[in-house]
Parts: C-alpha cells; sequence; structure tokens
C-alpha cells in the first residue's frame, strides 16, 4: 500500500477506502438483521386483515442486508480494490475535534439534562475552537438553552431531557 505524504512531509496514511467500505457495510448488516429479527418477533407475515407490524420493515431490512452484503463481497473480491486513503490525520483530527466533545455532550445530557448540557457545550466550542472571550460566551451559553426553554417547555409544551437543576426548579 502507498502511503501519501502531507504538506509536513511525513506520512498521512490513516485507513483504506476499502476497509471503510467493508466496516461500513458490516454494520449496516448487523442493523439490518436487528430490523429483521425483531420485525419476525412482532409479525412479519400477511394476516387476513392484511400485512402484520413487521411485514414491510423486514423485507426493507432484508434488502438492506442483500446490498451490504454485495458491498462487502464486492470489496474483498474485487481485483483491483480501492485501497487509497480515506482521511489524511489533518481531516481526522477535525473530526475528531468535533465528535469527541460532541458525544461528551449527548452523556452529560442523561446526567445534567439537556438544557445545562448545552449550555456547557456552546460555551466549550466557543471558548475551544472559537476563541471567543467570556463576555461573549456567556450571553449565548446562557441565552441559546433559555430560549429553547422557553419555546419548547412553555410554547410548544414539549418536555425535553431534564437534569437535577430543572427538577430543582420545578420543572
Amino acid at each position: 500500500m502507498s502511503s501519501e505524504t502531507g504538506h509536513s512531509g511525513h506520512s498521512e496514511t490513516t485507513v483504506t477506502n476499502r476497509t471503510v467500505d467493508v466496516a461500513v457495510a458490516l454494520v449496516f448488516m448487523a442493523l439490518a438483521a436487528l430490523v429483521m429479527a425483531d420485525s419476525v418477533r412482532v409479525g412479519m407475515s400477511w394476516a387476513s386483515d392484511g400485512p402484520q407490524a413487521g411485514y414491510f420493515p423486514f423485507y426493507v431490512g432484508l434488502i438492506m442486508f442483500v446490498a451490504s452484503a454485495v458491498t462487502v463481497v464486492q470489496a474483498l473480491v474485487t481485483r483491483h480494490p480501492d485501497l487509497g486513503n480515506f482521511v489524511d490525520r489533518t481531516q481526522l483530527k477535525s473530526v475528531m475535534q468535533v465528535l469527541v466533545p460532541t458525544t461528551a455532550y449527548v452523556g452529560l445530557i442523561f446526567l445534567v439534562g439537556i438544557y445545562l448540557a448545552s449550555a456547557v457545550f456552546i460555551a466549550f466550542f466557543m471558548w475551544w475552537l472559537g476563541k471567543y472571550s467570556i463576555a461573549r460566551i456567556l450571553p449565548v451559553a446562557v441565552g441559546v438553552p433559555l430560549a429553547l426553554f422557553v419555546m419548547f417547555e412553555i410554547w410548544f409544551l414539549v418536555p425535553l431531557p431534564k437534569g437535577p437543576l430543572e427538577t430543582a426548579l420545578g420543572y
């Protein structure tokens, strides 16, 4: 496998396109198998009054499974596999700078609720990647979750995940 060099002259190779194709196809096959298994559980045949609840999801899952299996086979048995670099290290670093904090944000929602987690998330990104001053960060980090709270909880009456702060305030 040839390695590509970046601007700094060091290897930028991470993972091949073929590896990513196979990995994504295997994930889709697993999801499709889950959909098909649950469709069998709820009933996937034709009843006297029409299709059961799992009828259409089963066949969508089956199509998804077969298409993913074809992708795996094509990627593994082709005479000319795509061994090009899927992403270079600079691009991967940019993705991880967003993915890791976003994953932490999702986990934080379960601990402290969506509004406090959103305030922390917004403040963190504005400080870390935006390099904004605290005078600009605080109004946005407090104002956006507050506006979302008013819009969803009060105007639309749609409850979002609460944490201890909202519970303590009686919401």
